[in-house]
Order: structure tokens, then sequence, then C-alpha cells
């Protein structure tokens, strides 16, 4: 009865302590209620950390951006959770002396549980979140995964010099020939920036010939996190612009530009529109940079010849550097003449490869027949096809043509030679190029401003000297790629020892340092179609020593470019050539050997020995420019009636 009686007691004091007294008596009387409260509550925090968790990591696979509220639960929630472990031990070290508790004990651990049982009381109630996450803005997958870029000489360069021109000039123009880097260049710039927090946001997106403005606007969109609300092109626009403007810092890559574009149309500002816009553009045409008022223009060159071997090397997996195939390799690697394209795409296509595979396309690239294989340097066919079609964009049927035409005149040429631009000139104006230009001046002009629109092109390459251009290997292989079936049908041959086997289907043909003792020169060869002819002899006094009836059957011929060249006695078989071209050659009987040759326009002589210029050219009546170098103590009397 007396326990009854002190049990009851005891009830009666607690309940009282818990409506009316001090929360520090109700952790004495109420140790259990706060110990259960405290594991349940830790309990629901672990599930609904759980839950949360989980719809984190399912936002995250969405690429979406985490809440930083939801990031900063989470992490209160793991911190409670760790906290209150051990709280789990103390309240079984509580049970161990549950008829003899130290009561201060038992009262500190009552009182941290029920404060910790609060706080994850809060975290619960706060825990109800609609959304974890929402879609943000991309970044740019070709800076994630740009590792292509070479650090070489011209591209450091360039690199150093786009980096330091952005934080000066609003817009950057990048050019060079098709191949050589351009792109790879430009997302490295763009990675480059990223990196280092130059820019709020990176874009970067390609014009290409015909571009897509539809597919470029989404890009840019998507960047910038937009969704449009409009549907036409120029809405799209308007919704880009003001958007952008919003970004205080932005650069904006455009890649493969072909001509003068307004980025407006885009919904791209810049300038006084936008004074933290900056525009970094790649084009293979100088000109474009112009047009587009670059304030800082940047020429990217190929690689040196080492660069060119560790490049081929690295993409094409080789290690042993004394091996035979290594030796091969390396021959390889300078055939592509450092043009960073033709390079990997080599190196992709014999990676693996046997010793007998390297040589074989070593040999193709040493007779100019590697083009025939697309495996190994089809890639490379498709940006300069583009830009060879591309120079009748904006000019005439005709002109177009004629632009293409000096283009494979060049090819004609022997490979690395510096070729003379008057030279090229003389042959562009035999041939016939832009017949709507009737005075020699006026031809010369406008061959010489194809060869400027070529050269902004990077079809053709500067010289060290300004009266010559140059042809990189690899866009004259490509030229021989285009002639080699068809109508304009091209043949070159150099260093030869033995006459090649032709048909008589050529347009052209170049056939350079033929040796004296060439075996099986014919006396005749016919050539109906045959326009362009280049021959020329050994060096120094090896002249080649052509037969009289050798030009009978080239009826059609239009330009002849003799070198160390001791040619027949009469030209009489020749009544269309226009253009007649004789470099350090002997000429005997040389009046008398033009006869009947009325079409002549041009007639060029340089260190050419010849015995008199007679009153026979006075008959010439077509002819318009004589061109006459000798040495110095040479003399020549020109008769009277010449001139006039």
């Amino acid at each position: 009865m007396a326990e009854y009686v002190a049990s009851t007691a005891v009830e009666s004091v607690k309940n009282q302590a818990k409506e009316y007294a001090s929360p520090y008596l109700r952790y004495f009387f109420c140790y259990g209620e706060i110990v259960e409260d405290f594991k349940n509550q830790r309990k629901e925090l672990k599930l609904r950390k759980q839950r949360v968790k989980t719809r984190v990591d399912e936002a995250k696979r969405q690429i979406k951006v985490i809440y930083e509220d939801v990031e900063d639960w989470l992490r209160r929630a793991e911190k409670e959770l760790e906290e209150t472990q051990n709280f789990e031990e103390e309240i079984d070290g509580v049970k161990r002396f549950k008829w003899c508790p130290q009561w201060s004990w038992r009262y500190c651990l009552s009182k941290k549980l029920a404060e910790k049982t609060l706080i994850i009381s809060k975290l619960l109630e706060t825990s109800n979140f609609p959304q974890v996450g929402s879609r943000g803005s991309l970044q740019g997958i070709e800076f994630i995964t740009s590792t292509d870029f070479m650090d070489s000489e011209s591209s450091k360069s360039a690199l150093n010099q786009i980096m330091e021109a952005i934080n000066s000039v609003n817009m950057i123009g990048l050019h060079g020939m098709p191949g050589v880097g351009k792109t790879t260049l430009a997302k490295e710039v763009g990675k480059h920036a990223r990196e280092k927090n130059l820019f709020d946001k990176v874009v970067m997106f390609t014009m290409s010939q015909n571009p897509n403005i539809k597919k470029i606007q989404e890009k840019v969109a998507d960047i910038f996190g937009l969704h449009f609300e409009t549907s036409s092109q120029e809405g799209k626009a308007e919704e880009l612009f003001r958007s952008m403007q919003g970004v205080k810092k932005i650069l904006v890559i455009v890649d493969d530009l072909w001509e003068e574009f307004k980025l407006e149309s885009i919904g791209i500002p810049f300038g006084d529109e936008h004074k933290g816009c900056k525009i970094l553009l790649t084009t293979r045409h100088q000109q474009v940079c112009t047009k587009m008022n670059c304030q800082k223009e940047i020429q990217l060159g190929i690689l040196s010849e080492d660069e060119a071997w560790v490049l081929l090397r690295d993409k094409a997996g080789l290690e042993d550097e004394c091996s035979t195939l290594t030796h091969v390799a390396k021959e390889v690697a300078g055939e592509c003449k450092g043009l960073p394209l033709a390079i990997v795409t080599v190196a992709k296509a014999l990676k693996g490869e046997s010793l007998d595979g390297w040589r074989a396309v070593n040999q193709r690239f040493k007779d100019s027949r590697h083009l025939d294989n697309e495996e190994v340097l089809g890639g490379v066919l498709k940006p300069l096809k583009l830009s060879y079609d591309y120079l009748k964009e904006g000019n005439s049927q005709i002109t177009g043509n004629d632009i293409q035409m000096c283009f494979l005149l060049c090819s004609l040429f022997p490979e690395d030679a510096e070729i003379i631009s008057d030279v090229l000139i003389m042959c562009g104006i035999g041939v016939g190029l832009f017949p709507n230009a009737f005075s020699i001046e006026d031809k010369r002009n406008e061959i010489g401003m194809a060869l400027k629109k070529l050269q902004k092109s990077g079809l053709l390459l500067e010289t060290d000297v300004a009266e010559t251009i140059r042809m990189h290997d690899v866009v004259r292989d490509f030229a021989h790629w285009l002639t080699s079936t068809g109508e304009n049908r091209f043949m070159v041959k150099d260093k030869l020892k033995e006459w090649p086997h032709m048909v008589g289907c050529y347009t052209a043909i170049a056939l350079w340092n033929c040796s004296s003792n060439i075996k099986n020169f014919p006396d005749k060869v016919e050539f109906s179609k045959l326009k362009t002819l280049f021959l020329k002899g050994g060096a120094g006094d090896d002249l080649l020593v052509v037969p009289n009836t050798f030009f009978e059957e080239m009826k059609a011929l239009q330009v002849l470019l003799l070198e160390n060249v001791f040619p027949p006695k009469g030209f009489h078989s020749l009544p269309n050539l226009k253009t007649l071209c004789c470099i350090r050659c002997k000429l005997e009987n040389f009046s008398s050997s033009l006869t009947n040759m009325r079409s002549l326009e041009i007639l060029a002589l340089f260190e050419t020995k010849f015995d008199e210029i007679s009153e026979e050219l006075v008959k010439f009546s077509a002819l318009k420019l004589l061109f006459v170098e000798v040495e110095e103590e040479e003399e020549i009397n020109f008769p009277p009636n010449l001139l006039s």
C-alpha cells in the first residue's frame, strides 16, 4: 500500500513539473519521454535527409543547379546526425544504471537531448522543398573537352596576343590558312578565359559558309539559360540582346566566319551597346577581319619541323625513337609541311599501322598521290574544297573561274618554289584570264588582285620577297587532286630522268629539272588540248635540247615557259601561242623562228642568249608586252620601227 502511495506521489509531481515547473525540473522527471522524443526525431531526420539527398542527386543528373538553401540544409542535417551519434551510447550507459542512476549525469544528458530535439524539429520543419534546383545555363562543351591544343611557337604567340588584346579592344580577328588550327586555338582561348574567371560567360559558335542562325541562337540561349518566348528570328535576337546586356563581362567566339556579318542579327550586343562584350572571330580570309573592323588582327602560322614531328608522334602513339618505323614517320611528318590538320589526320589514319603501311603512305606523299586515299587525308580535302569553291562568292561566274584558274596555275610550279608574280601574271594573260580587261595593265591589275585574294584566303602564302608568292605543299597537292580528272587535267613532274608516259588529254603540263640526257625524250608529242607547257632543263649549263619537231602537234598551246632549254630553231607550229617566256635559254635565229606566231601578245626573255631582234617582230601586231632582261655587259639593238 505504501509503495502504491509513493508511486502515485511521484507521478503526480512529474505531471505538475511538466505543466508548471521550469524546463530544468522536466529534465529530472521526464527523462524517458525526452529520450523517446529525441530518438524519433533523429530517425525522422535521417530518413528525411536521405530523401532530400536522393532528389538532389537526381537533379544533378539532370544538370540542374542545386539551390543554396538546399545545400545548406543538407550540411546542417549531416552535422546534427554526426553530433548526436554519440548520444545513443550515452543513453545506453544510463540504462545500465537503471536502479541507481547518477542524477547529475542523467540531468545533463536529458538537457542535451532536449536541446538537440528542438534543433532537429526545426530542421524537419524547413525540409519541405518544392524544388531542390533549377536548370542552369550550360558552360560550352568546347571548353570542357578542348584537349587538342599544341603549345607551338605560333599558337603560343597568337594566344598571348589574343589574351593581351582582350583587355583593350572589343573585336579581335584570328586568320590563317585552312587546317592551321584556328578553331583549336579559339577553344583554348575560351577554356583559358573560363578557368581564370576572366568573363562571366563564354560562348562559342560556328558560322560556316551557310550559317544556321536558328541553331546559333539556340546554342547561345542555352549558355545564358534563356528560354525563348518568341518564334521569329528577329524576336529571338531581341530576347538574346536584352538577356546578354544583363551580363557584365562576356566573351563571344565566332568561329569560321566567311564574310562580313551583322552579329546583331543573331542578338549579340557589343561596342556601344555592351562595352563588356568582347568578340574573337576566326576566319581563313584576312579581308573578313578588315570588313568586320577588327581592332586587332592576328595571323596563325604553321608548325616548325620539330613541332610537326612531336604532334604526329603523340597522335599516332609512337614511342620508340630509334626504330625504322619512327624514321619513316618523321619523313611523313615532314611531308605534311607543318599543317596541323594534315598531321593529325595522317597520324590517326596510320595509328597502329605496320612499317609497310607507313612506307606506302610516305611514298604516296613523295609521288603526290596521298589524296587518292580518303582514309589518309580525306579530312583535309573538305576545308580546302570549301575555300576553293568560295573563290566564286561575290564575283561573276567569269571572274570566279579566273581566280580559281590563278590558283591552279600556281600549282604548276615546283614544290616550295617562290613564284615570281610577274611570270605568273604573264602566264595568266596567256591563258586568257579576265577577258573583259583589254589592256595589259588592266589584266595585270586583275590578276594581281586575284593573287591577293588567294593570299587572304589562305590558299597562297606570302614570302620574304614582296614580288613572289608561295603555295603550301598540302594545298598544292590539293590543286593537283582537283586537276587529276575532268576537263582541266594537269600533269606536274620534277627531276625527270626518263620521259613519263602521257596521253593527250592534258590541258597543262609542267616538267621541271629534266636532265639533258633524259631517256626516251620524244621527237614529237601529240597534245591537241594542251594550252600551257612549262619545260625546265637541268641546273647550270645542263641545257635540255628540244627537237625541231617537238611542238608540231600542240596547235592549241597558248602559254610556253622554257627555262634552261635549247629550243628548236622554229616555233612555226604554234599559231595560238599568246605568251612565250624564256628563262636562261639559248635561242638561235631568234626573230625568224617566231614567224607565223601572229597571236603572240607577250614575249619575255630573262637572261636568255639570242642573236638579234630583227624587224620581223614589227609584223606581230598583237604583241603588247616585250620584256628583255640581259646581263650588264650585253647590248641589244632594237629595230627603229619596232616600238611604234
